[in-house]
């Protein structure tokens, strides 16, 4: 799931592009129309799209993107649970929700044209008590008649002879729009529809300083009206590299804030909270079981609880869990957290083995706030996606987790429309 991607380009070969300028802003030579700081998921589906955008489409390159690390989606995009969400949890009226919905429906699309792996597996959302059990009806009338989602109440009959090994003592919900996908197979389609278009992937590239610019000719005095000027450090040579861009895209996940703050005066910077998700995998045949299994997830939840999902091969695994944590680089899987892991699976799966489970990764997901994963709770906290006020052609993603996989593609359209004044999502 962590396979490298070769590098296409390096820093030191910026300063060879120039490009004609962005067509609604006053005339600049920018070496290029738009430039998507981060290389995960939704910077790759983000900048496909600008790259196929017409006023990009005749210009090459139109369209860069800048990673830090050495291949492309090695953070969040890649240390997740691999799910299609449905977009069931976040509640009616919000970005999350729309994307999510819209977002899935475009990535089982697209994994079907282009052979990324990828299952329709469905998913079992499971009560034990009558709490929960109310909880899932709630979810289930909001699903029904405001978001539009399909789900479906299982009989105890269908679920005790459909899969037998899970427990729900108080019901179970149905997502049978739910399902999985081949993240690192995604997110090489999408570079590589990206690079067909004349786009450009930088790895090893850390941005280390953003300076506004301005035009006097632009009809606007906001920062850049002019474009943006970019530091660039390769990360193997230690060389610097300076570039300017006509639109500027932060989708640097993780590094989202530190971007926000290169540009931004002090009284507007802000910090993201690292809610760091631990994954056992499992080795053993029994108990088998073909759809993934989710506990309820109750209002001010961090995230959605310790769920069952499968990879591509039908593997068992589990998590994440929920720790807060002070770097996004703390990515050991904690073995304290096994016996709170063990405890939340059995309440769904209690025949599993406790021997065959083991440490296999961890990923971080950048949160606005503590808590907050689903629409009903208090603290909730929607996609952050916008032309930052103040400023001319910069759009600002910030606390782009879950459902980010899902919605990727979706999310890209959605950027595109904001600088093109187009509607598709």
């Amino acid at each position: 799931m962590l396979a490298a991607a070769i590098p296409r380009f390096s820093p030191g070969l910026l300063k060879r592009y120039r490009i004609r300028s962005f067509a609604t802003t006053a005339a600049v030579r920018a070496d290029f129309t738009h430039v998507v700081i981060g290389g995960g998921v939704i910077g790759l589906a983000t900048a496909r799209a600008l790259a196929h955008s017409p006023s990009s489409s005749s210009r090459s390159p139109s369209t860069l993107v800048l990673e830090r690390h050495a291949s492309i989606g090695t953070e969040t995009s890649s240390r997740n649970s691999e799910v299609i969400h449905a977009g069931l949890y976040y509640g009616p009226g919000t970005l999350k929700t729309r994307l999510c919905i819209s977002g899935r429906e475009k990535l089982y699309a697209f994994c079907a044209s282009r052979g990324v792996g990828h299952a329709s597996t469905g998913k079992w959302i499971v009560a034990q008590d009558e709490a929960e059990r109310e909880a899932l009806e709630r979810l289930h009338a909001v699903c029904r008649d405001e978001i539009q989602v399909p789900t479906r109440w299982i009989g105890e009959r269908e679920a005790r002879e459909t899969e037998p090994s899970v427990r729900a003592a108080a019901g179970v919900l149905g997502s049978p729009t739910t399902g999985i996908v081949d993240s690192h197979g995604l997110m090489v389609a999408l570079q590589g529809e990206l690079e067909d278009a004349g786009g450009v992937v930088a790895v090893n590239s850390t941005v280390t300083n953003i300076e506004p610019l301005y035009s006097s000719s632009a009809g606007t005095d906001k920062p850049g009206s002019g474009g943006w000027r970019l530091t660039i450090r390769d990360s193997n040579t230690g060389e610097s590299s300076t570039i300017e861009t006509e639109t500027l895209v932060n989708s640097a996940g993780l590094g989202a804030a530190e971007i926000h703050n290169m540009i931004v005066p002090p009284e507007r910077r802000m910090r993201l909270y690292y809610a760091k998700g631990n994954y056992f995998s499992y080795n053993s045949r029994s108990p088998t079981v073909r759809r993934l299994v989710y506990p309820v997830t109750l209002p001010g939840a961090g995230g959605l609880g310790t769920h069952l999902t499968l990879d591509m091969a039908g593997r068992l695994r589990f998590g994440p869990d929920v720790e807060w944590v002070d770097s996004p680089s703390d990515l050991a899987v904690n073995a304290a957290r096994f016996p709170d892991t063990l405890a939340a699976v059995r309440r769904y799966l209690p025949d599993i083995d406790e021997g065959a489970l083991t440490p296999d990764y961890a990923g971080i997901r950048p949160k606005l706030g503590r808590a907050g994963a689903v629409g009903a709770g208090k603290g909730f906290f929607d996609f952050y996606i916008e032309m930052e006020d103040g400023y001319a052609g910069w759009v600002n993603m910030l606390g782009m987790e879950s459902p980010g996989l899902t919605s990727s593609i979706a999310i890209g359209d959605y950027v595109r429309d904001m600088f093109y004044g187009t509607r598709t999502t």
